[in-house]
């Protein structure tokens, strides 16, 4: 399964105590695949040195580069699907992987469900947890 992750996703799962920390022992233990970009790692790596620490943003952004299930996506068009141009890097990495999915918790992205063509299927943690069996 192809998976891209936002940054809101990934941020509440990234703490051992967080109920959705299985997400990231899931990523770790390779059960699925994970697509990235230079924008979406920028973005994680921004993030979670305001929430944690450089040293956390630093270690996990170093271990998810060298995860054999972590794939760079390479986006050819931009698809400016979503009024927040920050948003727009997930969409298109998405389309450009063709993933099976994209987890998130941001509302805006629920546009993307009444869209035919590209499709996004645009999940939430919780239903990614029935989708991946979990």
């Amino acid at each position: 399964m192809k998976v891209v992750i936002d940054t809101n996703v990934l941020v509440s799962a990234l703490s051992t105590k967080s109920l959705h920390h299985w997400l990231i022992e899931e990523i770790l233990a390779e059960k699925f695949d994970v697509h990235i970009t230079d924008g979406i790692i920028l973005e994680y790596e921004e993030v979670l040195m305001q929430k944690y620490s450089a040293v956390v943003a630093n270690n996990f952004i170093a271990a998810l580069k060298e995860l054999p299930n972590v794939y760079y996506a390479q986006v050819y068009f931009h698809w400016n699907l979503l009024t927040d141009e920050d948003d727009n890097k997930f969409v298109d990495c998405a389309v450009a992987a063709n993933a099976n999915c994209l987890l998130t918790h941001d509302k805006d992205f629920n546009s993307l469900r009444l869209l035919s063509f590209p499709k996004v299927n645009i999940v939430t943690i919780d239903e990614f947890k029935e989708i991946a069996g979990r």
